[in-house]
């Protein structure tokens, strides 16, 4: 399987690639919010909008970083699991809300705000938004390019 289009190798692609990284890193790099939750959003996103380049990087940095396989496994089906905290399933309930956004009319609905509020301040959920709006920019450059999973490994794009 290759991808339709070589994105990593376009000028263009590159530069707007580097923009949306750059500002991912600003989120990620912030200390705003725990490393697993940021990894367990990527994730679930990616996992949502069918990016298989993602959720390769996604799920194997989260297994890199020490998240034991269960968690890893049950990302997917996280509202039937037990091995997330509350503020961890607060994420990522907006995560697929924020994501399935053109699903419902209305966007992301009150209650979900409401919840994720309870667990993270204005900032954090700025940094949340943030967050779920570029690995959502990532995953249809993927899907769109048809770019594979299953040849990352972790640390490989720094």
């Amino acid at each position: 399987m290759t991808a339709r289009v070589n994105l990593f190798g376009s000028e263009i692609a590159g530069k707007a690639m580097k923009g949306i990284n750059t500002a991912s890193l600003a989120v990620i790099n912030s200390g705003l919010l725990p490393k697993a939750t940021i990894d367990l959003v990527l994730l679930r996103a990616s996992q949502v909008n069918g990016c298989g380049f993602c959720t390769d990087i996604h799920s194997k940095d989260l297994a890199h970083a020490g998240e034991s396989a269960t968690r890893v496994n049950l990302v997917a089906v996280w509202r039937e699991a037990t091995v997330f905290t509350e503020a961890e399933r607060a994420a990522l309930e907006l995560a697929e809300q924020g994501t399935r956004i053109a699903d419902g009319a209305g966007g992301v609905p009150d209650e979900v705000w409401t919840n994720a509020s309870k667990h993270y301040d204005e900032e954090q959920l700025a940094a949340l938004t943030c967050l779920i709006a570029l690995i959502n920019a990532s995953n249809r450059l993927g899907v769109i390019a048809g770019i594979p999973g299953g040849n990352y490994t972790p640390g490989q794009h720094g």
